[in-house]
């Protein structure tokens, strides 16, 4: 499936402000590496492709404590009555001592648990997360080694996330749901959890600019829920970019929301099934994220789980370590500049930008297993 929006390079937004500062006060905070693949450019025919790999962020596999840990802080700090911040780690856990233990609660696929429970053992606080029992069995010890209470459930992701929504609703005033999708009434914390994506497109910016490269013409990133392709939309749609560049949206074939729902002009939910991409097996966007997608995204396509799977090897040979929500991207942007090349107009010279959001280790291959 394809969508083409002509009109998303004229669209402008703002972005979010502040966020690297926070993130960069976190214990083992580290940029992400932006490795460089000249043999997968000129396969693509263009000028220079790069790939900001996420397989070890703040010491998990994938992105997404960074969104997480944003999200948390900003939301213990206003629960702390300390509204229009996001404190330190240290003074949480003061704070939560004074003012007593609040259970963290998240549905997941895999990442947005992990780090969600991750952030609650460094802060000193119980968390809960509710999982499918389609979880791979590595994302499982992985959410289990950070100490939180594990519920499993026969369920697709969609209603695993609705689950969660009811235990934080029953448990009131002594839990704070932390979940990575917005829906009408609970807006707040999602888009906190996409501002906190904003620092990994801030480093790409400054690496790239650090070795003399040219912003990137392309840049493709995976959807699931459409948090951090929101993030994509917010940072390089904003008024101080450069008006060329193309945002490309991936989804799994198995799950194409997104693509369902641009091709169709209105958010709706898909069926899914079983994909390698278990972190993109999502049938609702975010409600928060939606405007933005519609409004900010260029394109956005599916891609089959063997495409995938071929990427995952193909960047493993180039040394990059990219579970198969990562290389997706790779992927998609093969499938675009093979078949929709002049639909998209990506010149010969383009740099281009892969987000490989995971390793391995957060989401193996089936062989892997």
């Amino acid at each position: 499936m394809w969508h083409l929006n002509s009109t998303a390079r004229s669209w402008t937004t703002t972005p979010a402000t502040g966020v690297t500062q926070f993130h960069e006060s976190l214990p083992g905070y580290a940029p992400t590496r932006l490795v460089e693949v000249p043999g997968l450019a000129a396969e693509l025919g263009v000028g220079r492709l790069f790939v900001k790999e996420e397989s070890s962020r703040l010491g998990l596999p994938a992105f997404k404590v960074l969104g997480a840990a944003y999200a948390v802080s900003r939301a213990l700090s206003t629960r702390f009555g300390e509204t229009d911040r996001a404190l330190p780690l240290p003074s949480l856990r003061l704070l939560a001592d004074e003012y007593g233990p609040v259970t963290l609660i998240a549905a997941t696929d895999g990442n947005h648990g992990r780090a969600v429970a991750h952030l609650a053992r460094l802060i000193g606080l119980p968390a809960q997360i509710f999982v499918p029992d389609s979880l791979t069995g590595a994302a499982k010890a992985g959410i289990a080694s950070e100490g939180a209470q594990t519920t499993e459930l026969a369920l697709d992701y969609d209603d695993v996330v609705m689950a969660a929504r009811q235990a934080a609703s029953v448990a009131g005033p002594d839990a704070l749901l932390i979940q990575d999708t917005a829906w009408p009434g609970y807006t707040e914390i999602p888009q906190w959890i996409v501002d906190g994506y904003s620092t990994l497109f801030t480093e790409a910016d400054i690496q790239l600019a650090a070795i003399g490269a040219a912003s990137p013409a392309l840049v493709v990133v995976p959807i699931g829920v459409g948090s951090l392709a929101q993030a994509s939309v917010r940072h390089y749609r904003s008024t101080t970019r450069v008006r060329h560049l193309a945002l490309l949206g991936v989804e799994p074939e198995n799950a194409p929301a997104i693509v369902t729902s641009l091709n169709a002009g209105k958010l709706l939910t898909v069926p899914t099934r079983q994909t390698i991409m278990a972190g993109l097996n999502c049938g609702t966007p975010s409600h928060g994220a939606w405007p933005d997608l519609r409004s900010g995204l260029d394109a956005a396509v599916t891609v089959t789980d063997s495409q995938t799977a071929t990427a995952v090897h193909d960047l493993e040979a180039a040394g990059i370590d990219s579970g198969p929500c990562g290389a997706a991207t790779l992927a998609a942007g093969r499938v675009v500049l093979d078949r929709y090349r002049d639909d998209f107009a990506v010149p010969p010279d383009a740099t281009v930008l892969l987000l490989s959001t995971e390793g391995r280790a957060a989401n193996p291959l089936p062989e892997d297993v």
